[in-house]
């Protein structure tokens, strides 16, 4: 079976790591994640990420904000 590649923004979770991230690029035999809230990228397995269900985007959704809030702010929350 031909493995689907996730596309560039797509929210996708990697079990390796328990996280979310939304999908950067893909490299070698990589595809890079970007954390939610910012940061660094990390390269994952294609073959375990799966894009985000619902509730995981909602949750992204409000830890985002919550971050763009924070920096806002000067990091008080």
């Amino acid at each position: 079976m031909a493995q689907e590649r996730q596309p560039k923004g797509a929210l996708v979770h990697d079990p390796e790591r328990d996280e979310l991230g939304y999908v950067m690029g893909h490299e070698g035999p990589y595809v890079q994640l970007r954390p939610v809230t910012g940061g660094r990228e990390w390269d994952a397995d294609p073959a375990l990420v799966r894009l985000a269900t619902n509730e995981e985007r909602l949750t992204a959704m409000q830890e985002r904000n919550r971050a763009l809030n924070s920096e806002s702010s000067g990091g008080i929350l």
